[in-house]
């Protein structure tokens, strides 16, 4: 009874927003501890400490709740990768444009472990989540990168390459540390930063696709 009591209490402090911001770090720290499938709303609901009816308040269905999470956690890093990409691609600095791109995604994972073991849950478990992150996200990415490429293709710049294929390439590259950083950590041979790390993906990349002057 003291403890309802205390969550009813604890329910009524906190305003709308607050609440809901709550219920989604709570949600998203046991979904990556636990997968999607070990989860229920119940468990969600007493580590919040509310009744489930004030999840479904906020969140009519579970894709909502899924959608907040992802927004949590790649928004603002997003808006600001997004600027910063396209300040680089205007003025065809490639070098900058394809560093942004590999140092905002190392610290984004490295920063947050648990956006990145969400990711790996729910493709393991076949769930939803991960067509929605992308969808919203990791798409728009793909496509403006590839986007680029062929920019800079048509300019003579880079080879005469597929440029979706580059794309993938280079955030294949980006995505295998990451997982390696969150994954096998105690184990990792590679004793660099994250800014170092990005500077040695550029490299090898641009090397590999800049078109070079007969000798």
């Amino acid at each position: 009874m003291g403890e309802a009591i205390s969550n009813k209490a604890f329910t009524q402090r906190y305003p709308a927003e607050a609440r809901r911001q709550q219920i989604v770090s709570v949600a998203a720290d046991l979904f990556s501890k636990r997968g999607f499938s070990g989860t229920t709303t119940k468990e969600i609901a007493e580590r919040a400490g509310v009744s489930e009816a004030i999840i479904f308040r906020h969140f009519a269905t579970k894709r909502e709740l899924y959608s907040a999470i992802i927004d949590s956690k790649t928004g603002q890093s997003s808006e600001t990768m997004q600027a910063r990409l396209e300040e680089a691609a205007a003025s065809k600095d490639d070098k900058a444009f394809f560093r942004i791109l590999a140092l905002e995604k190392l610290e984004l994972y490295s920063g947050d472990p648990t956006l990145l073991r969400l990711l790996l849950f729910s493709a393991l478990e076949g769930h939803e989540m991960t067509d929605i992150f992308f969808e919203s996200i990791a798409l728009d990415v793909r496509n403006y990168v590839r986007a680029y490429i062929s920019l800079r293709i048509a300019d003579g710049a880079f080879r005469d390459v597929d440029p979706a294929v580059c794309a993938r390439a280079f955030m294949g590259m980006v995505w295998n540390q990451a997982q390696d950083l969150i994954l096998f950590n105690a184990c990792d041979d590679v004793e660099v930063s994250s800014a170092e790390i990005a500077d040695a993906f550029v490299d090898i990349f641009l090397k590999g696709l800049v078109v070079r002057d007969p000798v």
